[in-house]
């Protein structure tokens, strides 16, 4: 069973001591008696906070009880590891003196874990009798719960991502939108800042980013920046710095990039970057005034002819700081204003049944209603019609119950609280096995793309995650993922090969969140290295915590190494920002979890993590070096290690982990010696083939549990024939691959990959851009779950038209390396029917050959061409025209000449220009981008 946001980690610490009381650890009698004592008195309890569960409020002497019984859990599991660490494993080879000293050395620690285990035990009996003293057992569930544990796979809701773009389009309706492009693309030369202002939920981020996308092609440099409510300002003003070319006779002091750079060196890089350019500029989400006043003084113009007619949106709850950021122009602000009564209408219905007109009668009534508490916040809209979409059978009396649980002042008076107790209805209807997988959101900072595969793979390693029989644990997470997607708990952010990978969360709901954290003590944030090395005098342990640290420096350094004894029991910790501060990591002997992104100066040392016996998950992504343990064979349940780094020597004994199921590593690492050892892995990314054994390349064959393999290389013929043919061997043994990936170039002249027989049953992404082969192998097109794939061929074959076959194909990416002349690639009708992005690739002209016939590819929406500035003959691709989808065209033209932009620019020209008359809908849409 998985840990819970209010009952801790009672279920699986049950499972624990039942395997303590069993026969596997009969030697040891007093242990087992008192393990099976336990087990008795917390099964009594456990049904009392199952109940528990299921309940909105629980009186005072209640809830004192169940946090009580909920930290006592944390101390009992805690003991149980100990001793599980101590006298899990074997002496074996230990020699006859030292053994002897070995175990007077574990009586003592026996005596000790005996002694606490005892103490525990007297606090299970006390809770017990104040369970029965204050009559606990009669609490009264509440009927609207969900306990859902079906086992299906939970797809994300199609309507979803429809969904907020509608929403978009509702905030950004012509009226708000034509009167914030009038205000910013007027002639007025001096730089104008205009303020979005209103209450949280109303949409400003996405009116601003539709105006913002509507207007930027007429600016130089554009940048669309979040600012979180405490914001580090020295790393935020070195982001936006980043988002502007550096001027090639800028002369900055390198040496100032590897030291602590102070903030008016970064203000003045910036303006130094922006000057003589027309910026348009999005400072997303301001909270006050001091920090605009910093932000604002990368953009000031010293001298008349600096003024470009240059624009910066800003969004802001606080009116004060509206008007503050816009200079005291009143003329400039844009106040907010909630949706209409249809609008507000047509959003609600379209998330809950897909449609604005396909709904019952019946609900008509009480949705008004609904909807006038709902104050036409587009959020508060979205998130009660998520919690409606989700029921699995719309009965009107949950309908009702929703409506009387909204309060009645909201619409007129919209605050914090109001809109919280919106937010926390999804919450209280959220099916308890995924409360606590909501609650882990805590850990990210505000406005943070999040990685799903981050997430799953942390609700794993902490036991958040119910388990299933027979059941993938990982499908079960993923289920999780996209039922919050569905509530709209989170929200979809990126996509790749039409999956979504990375989410967000409102700010709103994060609120929400970290007091559901803080009441159920969940997880802590700090926000100060100096606060955290300071005793709290906090009631409970903590058991969680996420530091979002801002600068760095002394504080820092003398803060490092120094813990309060209540955080002596964390079992996960994350730490963001550019402090220097690193946890003492051998005081946190319980971690499950480490999550780093730091972007500091200085090598992350991780040499405690070899004493972290607890250790599931590791991800440290630094822009320095990271400094691992000699051995690692100790971290028996370790299952991600997720390294990113300038340099790192990994470990030899890593192949002797026994649980490792994803290993990624920087760019270009070494395989490591006995790879074929690693039967449990699932995903491995990242490693190299340059400087790999010939045997290691052999042993990848027998990773056969395989999801994910993507090998990087940067050289070009790097690997010998026998390596060519070990790798394809190897490769043509992983069945169940879902993504591959090979990096690099490389020629396979006798065509290895071709005599694969077929592989890659479930494979959805096949990129072998490296791997230069002959023509398209014949399996490749027979792969019917296969969406992205990414080919580097020696010349045009016939199998292009089998792989217009594919019905799940969306991304094709070919590099051609010859052209015959009179050579053709006709696309006919019909094939490549899901077909949304393709890319043709050569050093030859690619545009003489291509031809599309009417209904090829009806859904093409990006076409991508390049080729050497030398070898366009004037020629635009056949039948452009009947590419009705086509709203994207990029050109890349490979070479270095000053005149590559203008010869880009003429391509593209004249494919607008022989294409006009035939496909007038996609030039409406079309957007051209020219790279070089």
């Amino acid at each position: 069973m998985s840990v819970s946001a209010t009952m801790g980690v009672m279920k699986p610490l049950l499972g624990k001591l039942a395997e303590l009381a069993g026969n596997e650890y009969s030697r040891l009698k007093g242990v087992r008696k008192q393990a099976s004592f336990l087990e008795k008195e917390l099964s009594a309890m456990n049904a009392a906070l199952e109940k528990m569960e299921l309940m909105d409020e629980l009186d005072p002497v209640a809830r004192d009880w169940r946090d009580h019984v909920r930290e006592m859990s944390y101390e009992i599991e805690n003991c149980i590891d100990d001793f599980l660490r101590k006298f899990g494993g074997g002496h074996a080879k230990v020699g006859f003196i030292r053994k002897t000293a070995l175990r007077l050395k574990m009586l003592g620690q026996r005596h000790r874990i005996a002694d606490r285990m005892e103490e525990l035990k007297v606090l299970a009996l006390e809770a017990n009798e104040r369970r029965l003293r204050y009559n606990i057992d009669e609490c009264n569930p509440n009927s609207s719960y969900e306990c859902n544990h079906n086992s299906s796979f939970v797809a994300i809701d199609p309507r979803m991502s429809a969904i907020y773009i509608e929403a978009a389009g509702l905030v950004g309706t012509d009226g708000p939108r034509k009167e914030l492009v009038s205000l910013l693309t007027d002639t007025e030369k001096k730089l104008k800042v205009v303020s979005i202002v209103g209450f949280g939920g109303l949409g400003k981020t996405t009116l601003a980013k539709r105006v913002y996308d509507e207007i930027r092609e007429q600016f130089d440099c554009t940048a669309f920046v979040p600012v979180s409510q405490k914001p580090n300002m020295t790393e935020f003003m070195t982001g936006l710095l980043h988002r502007f070319p550096k001027p090639p006779k800028l002369e900055i002091d390198e040496s100032s990039q590897a030291q602590a750079r102070g903030m008016q060196d970064i203000i003045d890089d910036i303006i130094k970057r922006l000057k003589k350019k027309r910026y348009l500029i999005v400072i997303d989400d301001l909270w006050d005034q001091s920090t605009w006043n910093t932000i604002s003084r990368a953009f000031r113009e010293e001298f008349p002819e600096d003024a470009k007619g240059s624009r910066v949106i800003v969004t802001t709850r606080v009116e004060g700081v509206a008007y503050g950021a816009c200079y005291s122009r009143p003329e400039c602000i844009y106040r907010m204003k909630p949706l209409g009564e249809q609008d507000s209408k047509r959003l609600f219905f379209r998330r809950v049944y897909g449609s604005e007109d396909d709904h019952p009668s019946r609900f008509e009534e009480i949705s008004a209603e609904i909807l006038k508490k709902c104050g036409g916040l587009p959020l508060a809209i979205i998130t009660i019609a998520s919690l409606l979409a989700s029921r699995p059978q719309r009965i009107r009396d949950e309908w009702e119950s929703i409506r009387n649980s909204l309060g009645t002042q909201f619409a007129v008076n919209p605050t914090l609280d109001g809109m919280r107790s919106i937010l926390n209805l999804s919450y209280i209807h959220l099916p308890l096995q995924l409360r606590a997988s909501f609650l882990h959101l805590g850990f990210y900072p505000a406005d943070c793309e999040i990685e799903r595969d981050d997430l799953v793979r942390q609700w794993l390693a902490e036991g958040l995650v119910n388990k299933l029989h027979g059941r993938d644990m990982e499908v079960v997470a993923n289920n999780y993922f996209n039922e919050l997607v569905n509530r709209s708990l989170i929200q979809p952010d990126r996509t790749k090969c039409g999956e979504l990978v990375s989410c967000r969360v409102h700010d709103m709901m994060l609120d929400l969140i970290l007091s559901k954290c803080e009441e159920h003590n969940f997880l802590r944030v700090e926000c100060n290295s100096e606060d955290m090395a300071r005793e709290h005098g906090w009631k409970y342990k903590v058991h969680r915590i996420s530091m979002n640290f801002s600068g760095g420096g002394a504080a820092d350094e003398t803060a490092s190494g120094t813990i309060p004894s209540s955080m002596s029991h964390v079992r996960s910790v994350a730490h963001f920002g550019g402090s220097t501060y690193m946890p003492p990591l051998l005081h946190f002997k319980y971690l499950r979890v480490i999550l780093f992104k730091i972007s500091g100066e200085k090598t992350t040392d991780l040499t405690a993590i070899s004493q972290l016996f607890q250790l599931k998950y590791l991800k440290v992504s630094v822009t320095q070096r990271i400094k691992l343990p000699t051995e690692i064979q100790g971290l028996v349940h370790l299952e991600t290690l997720d390294l990113y780094c300038y340099q790192l020597k990994i470990p030899s004994d890593i192949v002797r982990l026994p649980c490792l199921s994803n290993l990624i590593v920087p760019k270009g690492t070494k395989l490591p010696k006995g790879i074929r050892n690693m039967k449990s892995l699932r995903t491995l990314d990242g490693f190299g083939l340059r400087w790999s054994l010939l045997e290691d390349i052999e042993g990848l064959g027998e990773l056969t549990n395989l999801k994910c393999l993507n090998l990087v290389e940067g050289d070009v013929d790097i690997l010998t024939t026998s390596e060519v043919v070990a790798l394809a061997s190897s490769i043509g043994m992983l069945h169940d691959l879902i993504y591959l990936c090979i990096h690099g170039t490389f020629f396979d002249t006798g065509d290895h990959l071709s005599s694969l027989s077929g592989p890659f049953r479930h494979i959805k992404v096949l990129k072998l851009c490296g791997w230069v082969m002959p023509g398209v192998p014949k399996w490749i097109c027979g792969l019917e779950c296969l969406s992205w794939l990414e080919l580097n061929i020696m010349t045009c074959t016939d199998e292009f038209h089998a792989l217009g076959e594919l019905p799940s194909l969306v991304h094709l990416s070919l590099w051609l390396d010859s052209i015959p002349e009179d050579s053709a690639v006709i696309f006919s009708t019909g094939l490549y029917p899901v077909l949304e992005t393709f890319r043709c690739l050569s050093k030859y002209d690619v545009t003489a050959c291509l031809a599309f016939e009417a209904g090829a590819m009806p859904k093409l929406r990006r076409l991508g061409l390049q080729f050497h500035k030398d070898q366009w003959g004037g020629a635009t691709p056949v039948g452009l025209e009947h590419l009705l989808s086509l709203e994207n065209i990029s050109v890349d033209i490979t070479c270095c000449s000053l005149e590559v932009e203008d010869k880009a620019a003429s391509v593209v020209g004249y494919m607008y220009r022989a294409s006009w008359w035939f496909c007038q809908r996609a030039i409406e849409k079309r957007r051209c981008i020219v790279s070089s």
